[in-house]
Order: structure tokens, then C-alpha cells, then sequence
């Protein structure tokens, strides 16, 4: 009788002991048969499981400045003035008929058409 609950304990050891070498049998073959067989299936898998684990980056574009923009626009009507104004003072442009013309033009009835032909026809 005596012998007997320490059969009853090798026993229970064994079988515990089989059981754990048979659940580690189980992942490791479950382990190289992934690795070894299906090697690209689970490539997008693993790819999709580490963009879940990064936070979304939101690009915004940049607002445009619009007083850099404003300051852009005065420039260019200052520079069209300026060009207008040279036309009109010089002295070569008063034998010119066409340059004449367009700048009676822009003169009376200013317009985007009359100052680009200002600017073609004049000097």
C-alpha cells in the first residue's frame, strides 16, 4: 500500500510531463510548418499587424499666406503702373500710332487687354 501512492504520483507526473512535450510538439511543428511552407502568405499578415500598431500620420497642407500673396498682387500693379507710366513719358512713343492708340485706351477704358498691348506695342 505504501508503494502505491508513489506509483499513483509517477504516474501523474508522467502524464503531465507528456503532455506539456506533446503542447510544445504542437507549437513548434505549427511554427516551422508556417515558417518553412507558407513563407509569403503571411508577409501582408505581418505587414497590416505593424501599420496597426503605428498612429496615422495626417499630412495638412500649409495654409497659404494670403498676405504674402496680397503683397505678391501690389507688387505686380506696381510694376504694371510703373511700366505704364514709362510708356507714356517716352518720347519714342509718341511717333508710334499703335502705341498711341492703346494707350488712349488704357487711358479712358482701363482693362487687362489694353495694358498687355501697352505693354506689346510701346517700348
Amino acid at each position: 500500500m505504501a508503494d502505491r501512492p508513489l506509483s499513483l504520483f509517477k504516474l501523474i507526473v508522467g502524464i503531465a510531463f507528456g503532455v506539456w512535450l506533446g503542447f510544445l510538439a504542437i507549437v513548434l511543428s505549427t511554427w516551422l510548418a508556417s515558417r518553412y511552407l507558407f513563407p509569403q502568405s503571411l508577409a501582408p499578415v505581418a505587414q497590416a499587424v505593424e501599420q496597426l500598431g503605428k498612429p496615422a500620420v495626417v499630412v495638412t497642407p500649409e495654409p497659404p499666406n494670403r498676405l504674402f500673396e496680397q503683397y505678391q498682387q501690389n507688387l505686380q500693379k506696381q510694376e504694371q503702373q510703373q511700366t505704364l507710366e514709362q510708356a507714356r513719358t517716352n518720347a519714342r512713343n509718341l511717333s508710334n500710332p499703335k502705341c498711341q492708340f492703346w494707350l488712349q485706351q488704357d487711358q479712358n477704358a482701363p482693362n487687362e487687354k489694353s495694358r498687355a498691348n501697352v505693354l506689346q506695342f510701346c517700348d
